[in-house]
């Protein structure tokens, strides 16, 4: 089988560039492993797929190179996809911190991307794998589970190693490493942690509770909700920090995002003062969880007024500053990314294409581009896709 463009992945990344060269006039072809196309945006955002964000910036991403995904965001931005969402007239609606979700299912994003890949004439391989590549320095030999492809161009849209169940693999990787293209040490991003045996016990017994929170360490803070679960701690603000934490070190959580000690906390034991601690603290958080810090010995049961001045800032310093050194995470079954990927060092930043190998290119989550939790990865592959689609005139 003969064709121009071979892109391997059926992917977000991978459907949106075979839309965008198909509809060039350009013969393409997408191969991918699974049965369905599109099948992790299917899952993402609870089913109704968080396709952007309202507010896009570098200082998202995470990568060696920090500076690698400005041109291609400022290039295809997420007005751009947006004004395509609203051709198709999908209903979405913002969420929290700029996040659009679609009103009724993911399916409208997984249809957009498919009738514009027919529009394209875009051929698939479904239930394909790549079993090996040789290229003569002019095209590609593919070696599939169906055959032999011969392909002028390869783009490689492999996504990452998040969600194996959904048939995630090392392809994209180990294509790279055959072409000798350095790849950063990958691990799973956006992902819930699990804890020691002691703490857990402890704090398994608050699993399905969530309180906002302010989570930070050394590199970056967010704040987003938390939640305890029977592994150990997830929710969003969990996610994002679990992205910028580093295995042996610790994060702090502080329960009282939104109280200062002098114009909230401090009044607040004033007018509780004959209540006992436990009481007075249930006002602003749930009881359960007063009731593990108390079986922890971060903070005593006593009444109120017994507490000097000095003790009323440290119970203060306590909910703010609660330190909490993660076993692990729970690792790529229910991350959300990989962190890591093909080296920016070897694409361009402008096509996506490999610098030693000009016809060949790798996009999306491949790449060692991660994003926020909100829509940010999914703008990476649009916009990474969009880039790599524009280097054929």
């Amino acid at each position: 089988m003969q064709t121009k463009i071979t892109i391997v992945g059926a992917g977000a990344a991978g459907l949106f560039c075979a839309g965008l060269l198909g509809q060039k006039g350009y013969d393409v072809t997408v191969i991918d492993n699974g049965k369905k196309r599109g099948r992790k945006i299917l899952m993402s955002g609870g089913g109704k797929c968080n396709f952007t964000n309202l507010s896009i910036e570098p200082s998202n991403y995470i990568s060696d190179n920090p500076h690698f995904c400005k041109s291609a965001l400022k290039r295809f931005t997420q007005w751009d996809f947006i004004q395509l969402v609203n051709q198709y007239y999908i209903a979405y609606h913002e969420k929290e911190h700029g996040q659009l979700f679609c009103d009724n299912s993911a399916q409208d994003i997984v249809d957009m991307l498919l009738k514009e890949c027919q529009k394209g004439h875009v051929k698939f391989m479904m239930q394909t794998q790549v079993e090996d590549i040789d290229s003569d320095g002019q095209g590609f030999k593919l070696h599939t589970s169906q055959g032999m492809i011969d392909s002028d161009n390869l783009i490689i849209a492999t996504g990452g190693l998040s969600m194996p169940a959904l048939g995630m693999t090392s392809i994209g990787y180990k294509i790279a490493e055959k072409f000798a293209i350095p790849v950063v040490p990958v691990k799973a991003g956006l992902v819930p942690f699990t804890l020691h045996k002691p703490l857990l016990d402890v704090l398994s017994t608050l699993s399905g509770i969530a309180v906002p929170v302010e989570v930070s360490n050394e590199r970056i803070c967010f704040k987003e909700n938390l939640l305890f679960t029977h592994r150990g701690l997830s929710g969003p603000a969990i996610l994002q920090i679990s992205s910028y934490w580093q295995a042996g070190s610790p994060i702090t959580i502080n329960l009282l995002p939104d109280l200062s000690f002098e114009s909230s906390f401090k009044p607040l034991l004033a007018q509780n003062r004959n209540q006992t601690i436990k009481n007075c603290l249930a006002q602003i958080l749930p009881k359960r969880l007063i009731e593990v810090l108390i079986q922890l010995k971060l903070i005593n049961d006593v009444i109120v007024k017994q507490l000097d001045p000095k003790q009323q800032q440290n119970l203060y310093n306590t909910l703010t500053h609660w330190s909490i050194t993660p076993n692990g995470t729970e690792g790529y079954r229910t991350a959300e990314v990989t962190l890591g990927g093909v080296s920016t060092d070897a694409l361009s930043s402008k096509t996506m294409a490999v610098k030693t190998h000009s016809n060949l290119y790798f996009i999306g989550e491949v790449v060692d581009v991660s994003g926020w939790l909100g829509g940010y990865n999914f703008q990476w592959a649009w916009s990474s896709a969009f880039a790599c689609a524009q280097a054929f005139n």
